[in-house]
């Protein structure tokens, strides 16, 4: 005999959510990749100087989890190169860029990048999930690109050509090579070629 089901609000749904240990809020820590990392050219000293502050920014995350688990709720930080390692790209347990884009942080663009107005495209980014209600800031109601297709047309692998998406599996095949069984970036044109890509 089939069981009978009983009607659920979204209220419901929402406390079973949060009594699951579900995250309320989001908090997004940014810093800036310094400017002559794109400037020159330099993939090494591009990849070097993400690796660093990725490191100093989930340093900062689990301080910033550890104070609010100090003040009696729960907390977890996220790195920007947390998660699994697949085809030579990070699958995080969340996407930190849509989480800076909905904190008001910047606005993701035709490059599928978040571009903030002081800082461009070079934000690098780690959170910090956590069941304390905190106030949400403001989206940011800007609209950087209008009718730019300058990376869309740089994009040696045509990965921008659909708007409002990004071909993931075209971009990564450019994008990432994998030598001396490290995964290295080849390319960042969409980021380089950018009118705002160090800000307005």
């Amino acid at each position: 005999m089939p069981k009978i089901k009983t009607a659920l609000t979204s209220e419901q749904v929402k406390e079973y959510v949060l009594t699951a240990g579900a995250a309320v809020s989001v908090i997004v820590l940014g810093s800036p990749i310094p400017q002559e990392s794109v400037l020159q050219d330099d993939m090494v000293g591009f990849i070097d100087i993400r690796s660093a502050l990725n490191k100093e920014l989930k340093a900062a995350a689990q301080q910033v989890a550890k104070q609010i688990k100090a003040a009696g709720y729960q907390a977890r930080a996220i790195g920007g190169m947390d998660g699994k390692w697949v085809d030579g790209n990070t699958r995080g347990p969340i996407s930190l860029k849509h989480a800076a884009e909905l904190a008001g942080l910047g606005v993701i663009g035709k490059n599928y990048l978040l571009t903030n107005p002081e800082h461009g495209n070079l934000l690098w980014f780690s959170a910090v999930l956590t069941d304390a209600p905190l106030a949400p800031d403001p989206k940011l109601a800007l609209d950087f690109c209008g009718d730019c297709n300058i990376c869309v047309e740089a994009c040696p692998a045509h990965a921008l050509d659909t708007p409002g998406t990004v071909a993931k599996k075209a971009c990564d095949h450019t994008v990432f090579k994998q030598m001396d069984k490290k995964w290295e970036i080849m390319c960042f044109e969409c980021r380089k070629v950018c009118p705002y890509r160090f800000g307005i």
